[in-house]
């Protein structure tokens, strides 16, 4: 079975870590944002203008099959100097797109070095720039920037698009998601992980013509400066109507409560629980799913990994698309 998951951010990587393990999984594809202009991610696009690679690495990490030693290798951050921050993985990714003059053939390598169980494709190999427009009349641009403006003024981002407008996708994305089983959208951020993919134009087209199942996978948190306020049926409804994707065929949503002292410090940060708002999801024809999905650990509150890979699983299963 074909899966393609799209998307940016922890929330792909997380995705991804549970989809590796399992087998009915023969051809796993992940396009991956490359909007994100912060951290070492974003002093590298400034430095040698080439596509985020930060997203990138997390994605072949998440699928790789090798040692745990590089793994960790090409997660390890530079502490102190002019590397200060910067992840070997990104300068590694970087490097290698200098050597072949090719960020797609960087990629590949870097994914054969860490033997990836399935193939990461960015969104574009141009370098993008992802915009907003506020409910307040501001425009602003860059992914981290659009964040922090709405988290500091507390507007409503209204619009988002990216620069160039007219950015191509690679043709190995276009025939993944037209030839794909099932897409996945989600999880991770509305406008700056999810949303940004959906606005090159070939990857929405494709989409568009793909007879594949679409699941939408809904954050289990709000995210400040993005979705405060946000309740499951606002995240798919947003997504849809800013991509123009027309239909989501099913919708998997968070019913777990984290525990009083992570809740405690989440809201801390003014992150709370998305409202699993399953009956007005419902009433959009949207096949809702609603389970306990988030992992035990205390830290952070992410989808589990092997929970939300089975549960695609059990859908596709479900509706026919694997028996």
């Amino acid at each position: 079975m074909k899966v393609v998951a799209i998307g940016g951010g922890t929330g792909l990587s997380t995705l991804l870590r549970g989809l590796k393990e399992i087998k009915e999984f023969e051809d796993i594809s992940a396009i991956v944002t490359v909007a994100d202009s912060g951290g070492s991610t974003g002093r590298l696009r400034k430095l040698y203008n080439v596509p985020a690679p930060g997203d990138i690495r997390n994605c072949i990490v998440a699928l790789s099959e090798s040692e745990d030693i590089i793994r960790e290798l090409f997660q390890y951050r530079f502490r102190g100097g002019e590397l200060e921050g910067h992840a070997f993985g990104n300068l590694f990714l970087v490097a290698l797109t200098n050597i072949t003059g090719s960020f797609m053939q960087a990629i590949n390598i870097a994914s054969h070095i860490l033997r990836t169980r399935g193939e990461i494709i960015p969104a574009t190999l141009e370098n993008i720039q992802l915009c907003a427009h506020f409910s307040d009349g501001k425009v602003v641009c860059g992914e981290e920037e659009i964040t922090e403006y709405g988290k500091r003024h507390g507007v409503r981002i209204q619009r988002v698009w990216v620069e160039p407008e007219e950015a191509k996708a690679p043709m190995d994305a276009v025939a993944k998601i037209e030839s794909a089983d099932v897409l996945v959208f989600g999880p991770g951020s509305l406008y700056t992980s999810i949303i940004p993919n959906l606005l090159i134009k070939d990857i929405k087209e494709a989409v568009l013509r793909s007879p594949a199942l679409r699941v939408f996978v809904v954050n289990a948190m709000t995210q400040p400066g993005e979705t405060d306020g946000f309740s499951a049926y606002d995240h798919i409804r947003t997504f849809m109507d800013i991509t123009g994707i027309d239909r989501v065929h099913m919708a998997i949503l968070n019913t777990k409560m984290p525990s009083d002292q992570t809740l405690r410090r989440y809201l801390e940060q003014k992150q709370e629980p998305v409202l699993p708002d399953v009956a007005r999801i419902a009433k959009e024809g949207i096949e809702v799913y609603a389970e306990d999905l988030i992992g035990e650990k205390e830290d952070f509150v992410r989808h589990d990994p092997h929970r939300l890979a089975s549960l695609i699983i059990e859908i596709c299963k479900r509706h026919g698309v694997i028996s």
